[in-house]
């Protein structure tokens, strides 16, 4: 069993990154170290609370030299320096996006990584959906021809609150979610060569906060336009769209996901000409945990390669950075 720990626990994903380590068989979770005592407190009355020990500081976790991974789940303002402090005390990183405002300071931390020969897997789910599986496996493939057009949606629904807690953030929404996709666009089509963002404040309601965007990364032979609001109603209607000179695949909607549709120039693959319903299995964010979780594990225990290289972890945050603002695009 790998010895396991979490750092932190506001990040969106912390406590289904925290539930997939205590279910998973071959993850000894030993501890968590969360600094803000009342969301320690918090979670400790919650149902995970009689699974979890808590550590009295960063340091008692970080010294323990049997402990092999980290989980880092700090808000996004804090999760920066807090997988630095992991990968410094030596630790593989399994780190939630995105990877901080500092350009500068993330790259030194993969510098770090890379140098320890340490795993930091960022904790982008959708890699393992089958559906985006799919279409990756049918664009790098060619069977639909060149890509020439990408669209994304992935919009949610924030309170008040929570768009105070993001606003902190250059780009705001764009900021919190869009490298999901990023993550997807960039292992599929590469570096984009220039971008473009609209980064508007449309509601009014907190005028620092970024509340409906949209970035369009342009290739030399194809464009991808990716929106992301906080203010559409729920159940939100996320979907992405692609389209090559052979065939198309649109997944609406993308989460949850039960089917592909593609259209096909000519029959190939065992697919029609036109349209076919492509079934895939629904998958709920835990599953796509879990399968996070085993893809870092087996990295860590030197089993298997890495899905993602440190050149696409600091790819996506690049471009990423590129559509807020936070780096010339």
């Amino acid at each position: 069993m790998v010895k396991m720990a979490q750092y932190g626990t506001k990040h969106g994903h912390g406590l289904g990154k925290l539930r997939a380590m205590i279910e998973h068989p071959d993850v000894d979770l030993v501890g968590v170290f969360e600094p803000d005592e009342a969301q320690r407190l918090r979670i400790e009355a919650s149902q995970l609370g009689p699974d979890v020990h808590w550590f009295a500081s960063a340091g008692e976790m970080l010294q323990d030299a049997a402990i092999k991974a980290v989980a880092s789940e700090g808000q996004n303002i804090e999760s920066l320096a807090q997988t630095e402090a992991i990968v410094e005390a030596g630790k593989h990183a399994w780190y939630d996006k995105p990877a901080g405002d500092d350009w500068a300071h993330w790259q030194s931390v993969v510098a770090s990584a890379r140098e320890q020969q340490l795993q930091i897997q960022m904790g982008y789910m959708f890699r393992y959906h089958e559906g985006y599986c799919k279409i990756a496996e049918w664009v790098k493939s060619g069977f639909l021809g060149e890509v020439f057009q990408v669209r994304a949606h992935m919009s949610t629904s924030l309170g008040i609150a929570q768009r105070e807690r993001v606003a902190v953030h250059q780009g705001g929404i764009m900021y919190d979610l869009a490298a999901h996709q990023l993550d997807q666009i960039v292992w599929l089509l590469g570096r984009p060569n220039k971008v473009t963002s609209f980064l508007r404040n449309d509601s009014g309601d907190v005028p620092a906060f970024s509340d409906n965007t949209l970035g369009v990364f342009e290739y030399e032979n194809a464009i991808v336009m990716l929106d992301i609001s906080a203010l559409e109603t729920r159940p939100m209607a996320r979907r992405f769209e692609l389209y090559g000179t052979k065939g198309s695949a649109i997944m609406d909607p993308m989460e949850p996901a039960d089917q592909i549709r593609l259209s096909l120039d000519e029959a190939r693959g065992g697919f029609d000409a036109g349209l076919n319903v492509v079934p895939i299995t629904p998958q709920s964010r835990h599953d796509l945990y879990m399968l996070e979780l085993e893809s870092f594990l087996s990295v860590i225990q030197g089993k298997t390669e890495p899905d993602r290289s440190y050149d696409h972890e600091l790819l996506v945050q690049e471009t990423l950075l590129r559509a807020t603002g936070g780096i010339d695009s």
